[in-house]
């Protein structure tokens, strides 16, 4: 389980994932040595994964869009999900209950790389139908807020 402190040090990671272990135990008025034993913790764990985070505009993806994935039969969910998750195009895959078995959002360099995507996965067994909804604008890519786990 984690706790407070750990929590404190992963929303000072999400404001900048190369703060110092210096800055981060001033900042929680810790010892350095404690913020590098519970960071190091957490990156073991899984917990987190510090990497660098691209503004996918800014670097040629002009193309987002959500796709909703229908299977049949019905027990290919897995298999065409796990297929789904290796394309490099996938930023979000969840199994859902609705309408649609699966939800897939994309991002791709232009309109005809997500045509190319959408024919790719369209031939993965147990794909019966694909709807596509393009995303003209992104006004908020973000991770979660942690601050939302708090008890109020």
């Amino acid at each position: 389980m984690l706790d407070k402190l750990d929590f404190e040090i992963l929303s000072i990671l999400q404001e900048d994932g190369r703060m110092s272990f210096t800055v981060i135990a001033e900042r929680l008025h810790i010892s350095v040595g404690t913020a590098r034993t519970r960071l190091n913790k957490l990156i073991e764990d899984g917990t987190v994964n510090i990497i660098g985070r691209v503004d996918p505009d800014k670097v040629g993806f002009r193309c987002y869009a959500h796709v909703a994935v229908f299977v049949r039969p019905a027990t290919l969910k897995e298999q065409v999900a796990q297929k789904i998750a290796t394309l490099p195009e996938v930023s979000f895959l969840a199994m859902t209950s609705g309408d649609y078995d699966l939800e897939v959002d994309v991002m791709c360099r232009d309109n005809n790389h997500l045509v190319d995507f959408i024919n790719d996965i369209s031939k993965i067994e147990g794909v019966h139908q694909t709807k596509t909804t393009i995303y003209f604008k992104v006004y908020k890519y973000a991770q979660p807020d942690l601050n939302l786990l708090k008890k109020k």
